[in-house]
């Protein structure tokens, strides 16, 4: 082979290697876009998914308050119709028996409706010698003899009940003047 004829192939390969280098980067052109619109598909579904997440947390979050205030409806709700009984049974605490068993069951079951009360979160509202506050009171009478000062309630005539801040019967009192 002479000189001239391997310029030749030379040249040839040249050539041959700039039309490879041509079409692999023609190919590189066509996948780059495929792969960025790959890329944005993904990033549209990661940003979907996220908020998908938090909306569910949001729903969750707002459907355990909702249960809650729920619950504590239907507890003050329930308690409040079951109060009769409770002043029932300490009326029947207060009076006279000579039977001591029938007494001792009176108390017994007080003492368990106390009990259950309390385990639901009711708590009574203090009011003998404490202070009128007539956002958990009901003052019915004023009483303007005594030794107390005034605005003390010296007289209980109903307890009050409430659940948290929540007031489910108002104390029924009696206060100095």
């Amino acid at each position: 082979m002479t000189n001239e004829e391997l310029d030749e192939l030379k040249d040839d390969l040249e050539e041959e290697t700039t039309e490879a280098e041509e079409t692999e980067e023609a190919e590189v052109e066509v996948e780059k876009p495929e792969a960025d619109k790959s890329t944005e598909e993904l990033a549209a579904v990661k940003d979907q998914l996220l908020r998908t997440m938090a909306e569910y947390d949001n729903f969750r979050k707002r459907s355990a308050r909702e249960k809650d205030a729920l619950r504590k409806e239907i507890v003050t709700n329930v308690t409040s119709q079951f109060l009769p009984v409770l002043d029932n049974l300490e009326r029947a605490l207060q009076t006279e028996c000579t039977d001591e068993n029938y007494k001792k069951g009176v108390e017994m079951i007080s003492n368990s409706f106390l009990e259950t009360l309390k385990n639901l979160g009711v708590e009574e509202i203090e009011s003998d010698g404490a202070a009128f506050d007539p956002n958990f009171h009901q003052a019915v009478q004023r009483i303007s003899d005594g030794d107390a000062e005034s605005g003390t309630i010296v007289q209980t005539f109903a307890k009050g009940y409430k659940i948290g801040d929540r007031v489910i019967r108002f104390a029924v009192v009696a206060v100095k003047e």
